[in-house]
């Protein structure tokens, strides 16, 4: 998949904003783990996910930790790109969550295709607005859903995005993902355990009555 392809609006260039791009666009493969952005106002430029799976973070002053967003293959990241969002107030990690394959655009050129291109400007306001919709909802989900039927949703997610009932996922990296302390994801697994709706070992969780975890985050 060439960079073409991850880039929705790269056909409504023109052939020389085109070649500018392929000419300064960097190719990066990281393995999971890997640190991409430590929150620091320094501009790293868009990045463009080729295959894998990134994180976006948020740290409080005590080292607390709330996922903010995940990115996939064809997503684009604009958090890493602050002077981009020149009133972006809070800083954001990004780190790989898998061994993934990226493109990325440096900020100066893309500042300048959005002088130059309405379809880039359009773009780029879209995907603020889809970046502030997330953040949104996330206030949403922890101001006003019970911890119960956020954990019971994530569990789900996570069971989709594998594609298994058997999450392989600590304690600790759950309360990362949710912005809680371990010791609650702990109480409220093991409630979950006794009412038979996940089994627990060392290091996974195993999801086993997917429709009652389902009636506790208020599905349908």
């Amino acid at each position: 998949m060439d960079f073409s392809q991850v880039f929705p609006i790269f056909s409504k260039l023109t052939d020389e904003q085109q070649a500018r791009i392929l000419s300064v666009c960097q190719q990066s493969r990281v393995r999971a783990g890997t640190m991409l952005h430590d929150g620091s106002p320094e501009c790293m430029g868009l990045i463009f996910v080729r295959s894998g799976q990134l994180r976006a973070y948020m740290l409080s002053e005590e080292g607390r930790e709330i996922t903010i967003s995940r990115f996939f293959e064809r997503d684009v990241c604009l958090f890493s790109a602050s002077c981009v969002m020149p009133n972006m107030q809070f800083d954001i990690f990004i780190t790989a969550e898998k061994d993934s394959e990226l493109y990325i655009l440096p900020a100066c050129l893309y500042k300048n295709l959005m002088d130059e291109s309405l379809a880039v400007a359009n773009y780029s306001c879209d995907l603020i607005s889809h970046h502030f919709s997330e953040l949104v909802w996330l206030m949403e989900q922890i101001m006003w859903k019970k911890f119960d039927a956020r954990l019971a949703q994530f569990l789900l997610n996570e069971r989709l995005l594998e594609g298994t009932d058997a999450l392989v996922i600590t304690h600790d990296k759950i309360a990362n993902h949710m912005g809680t302390a371990r010791e609650v994801v702990t109480r409220m697994l093991r409630y979950f355990q006794s009412e038979n709706m996940v089994s627990l070992t060392r290091g996974t969780v195993k999801i086993t009555d997917a429709k009652a975890l389902a009636a506790v985050a208020g599905e349908a």
